[in-house]
């Protein structure tokens, strides 16, 4: 083992050394702080415009080329870092699951899907990654005219530098106020008006944002269980009949529900239930 660490211990001597000599044979090398090995005349620069003369915006997109690495962001208008712009983006891509499940149509839709498979009685049929991709499908087949409107009124223009980011917000936001507010019940708008202690005059530019979306959630949750309500229905009376006839035949000890799931399964396929439930769900929100 003395040996083994001897050993060790002459190895990183030698390499020390070695990186030592290395380092001041490199440093011989240089003259007056320029690496004499490298090609080309270092007197000569190789990049265009010096740092800071650009005047216009168009100035900023011409290619600066220099001996480093150099990131060069062409759609800012000169109103915000590039750093900035990119900390915006990855919250927006942080909260955008949050904004998808409160601003638009997909807990409505979500809650129907639930309550259906639960009236069913079929616990894992479909599954609930099958329910969140419809879900999510007919969120954004819904909500497409509102994407577009908001893409083309506050995207396109802030790309092209038409408006500043505090228009494209606004301009942005209105289309899922307009969205929100043709769902939402007058009742749930004045309750939180009333919590909120604000005057209300009826009007939807009158509804500030942080009011109209607890408003709209409202609305939802209550649209969405009284559909749920409707579904449960023609599901409840097969249930009463089946333990009816249980009864009726001395098999107490056998649950209802176990008999009566096939049959439930067989009218929602003859009744065409996911087309009824699917185009009831959508028409729902053609207002």
């Amino acid at each position: 083992m003395k040996r083994f660490f001897k050993s060790i211990c002459l190895l990183l001597v030698v390499g020390i050394l070695f990186m030592q000599g290395g380092s001041s044979s490199y440093a011989s090398h240089l003259d007056n702080g320029v690496d004499s090995h490298l090609t080309g005349d270092a007197e000569d620069r190789t990049y265009i415009d010096d740092a800071g003369t650009a005047e216009t915006p168009e100035d900023l997109k011409e290619l600066n080329i220099s001996n480093d690495l150099t990131i060069t962001y062409n759609d800012g208008n000169g109103q915000l870092s590039g750093s900035l712009r990119i900390l915006l983006t990855l919250t927006l891509i942080a909260i955008a699951p949050l904004l998808l499940l409160m601003l638009t149509c997909y807990t409505r839709i979500i809650i129907v899907l639930h309550f259906t498979r639960a009236a069913l009685n079929t616990n894992t049929a479909p599954p609930n990654q099958v329910l969140i991709g419809i879900a999510l499908f007919l969120t954004f087949f819904i909500m497409n005219p509102t994407l577009t409107k908001a893409y083309n009124e506050a995207v396109l223009p802030l790309d092209r530098g038409e408006i500043t980011q505090e228009q494209a917000i606004v301009r942005g936001i209105e289309p899922f106020r307009d969205f929100m507010y043709g769902q939402t019940q007058t009742k749930d708008v004045e309750l939180f008006m009333q919590i909120a202690e604000v005057e209300w005059d009826g009007a939807l530019e009158t509804i500030p944002s942080y009011i109209l979306i607890p408003s709209f959630i409202i609305s939802e949750l209550r649209a969405a269980f009284i559909i749920g309500f409707i579904i449960y229905i023609p599901f409840i009376v097969i249930d009463m009949i089946v333990a009816s006839v249980l009864m009726s035949m001395g098999m107490m000890m056998l649950p209802p529900t176990t008999i009566s799931m096939p049959f439930k399964i067989l009218l929602f396929v003859l009744a065409d239930g996911w087309n009824l439930i699917i185009g009831s769900l959508v028409s729902s929100f053609n207002r």
